[in-house]
């Protein structure tokens, strides 16, 4: 990440495109923006940014495909997207093609802004986790290897791609073994925000890291449902 985070705004609305570039700029940030989906690859293509704002209602392409796309190319760009407080199913959709985290419309500008600086924030620290060889750290469970350091995750002999909140999610249900853990811990510890009503953010991401490390996603062996409570993972795994 530069100095100045350079952020990518894909809004076809003008009106609050510019809104948010000014706001985003305010802050301290360097913005782009793109009002289709075809711009926006185009931009990424150009020079990746550290973050995406993108929009679900998008002309020539929408922003479900926009993020696919983006995801085989650049599994650790943070995705933010943009969605209607009514579309609650296209905000499960967009979490479960990929995204990182979901902003309902209409919203205020300074949560917005918080949870963009947020998600540099751990962007940063990503980077800054990289250290010499002598300091790397690793965990284990079963036939599932984490490399803390350099921030990689072999299942058996098969190198799993994760996205940023991804591996920390799992590096940070790994670190606390066997302990349940609510939704609303998860929120604060791996996402760094204390919202209500983003339980479902949760349990996209597990579905979707499940979908990636567990042998049999529907009957998961590393990551457990703590039915009313949230989730847990067990770390007495049997490799048989």
């Amino acid at each position: 990440m530069t100095s100045t985070p350079d952020i990518l705004i894909v809004e076809d609305d003008d009106e609050l495109l510019q809104l948010l570039q000014r706001r985003l700029s305010d802050s301290g940030y360097h913005t782009r923006t793109a009002q289709t989906g075809t711009q926006a690859l185009a931009e990424i293509h150009e020079k990746a940014p550290d973050l995406v704002l993108l929009d679900i209602m998008l002309p020539e392409m929408d922003g479900l495909e926009v993020c696919r796309r983006i995801r085989t190319t650049h599994p650790l760009m943070y995705i933010i997207m943009l969605t209607a407080k009514a579309d609650e199913m296209d905000r499960v959709v967009g979490l479960e093609v990929g995204a990182d985290d979901y902003v309902t419309k209409p919203f205020g500008l300074s949560e917005l802004v918080a949870r963009v600086r947020s998600a540099l924030r751990r962007l940063r620290l990503t980077e800054e986790e990289a250290g010499p060889a002598d300091e790397m750290e690793s965990l284990k469970a079963g036939a599932l290897t984490v490399d803390i350091t350099k921030r990689s995750v072999l299942a058996g002999e098969t190198l799993v791609v994760l996205t940023v909140l991804e591996f920390d999610l799992l590096v940070y249900l790994m670190k606390h073994p066997d302990q349940p853990l609510t939704r609303m811990q998860l929120l604060d510890k791996v996402w760094d925000i204390q919202y209500e009503g983003y339980d479902r953010t949760v349990d996209s991401h597990v579905q979707r890291l499940r979908s990636k490390i567990e042998p049999d996603p529907a009957n998961p062996t590393y990551i457990k449902t703590v039915w009313g409570l949230g989730y847990k993972f067990q770390s007495q795994v049997s490799t048989a």
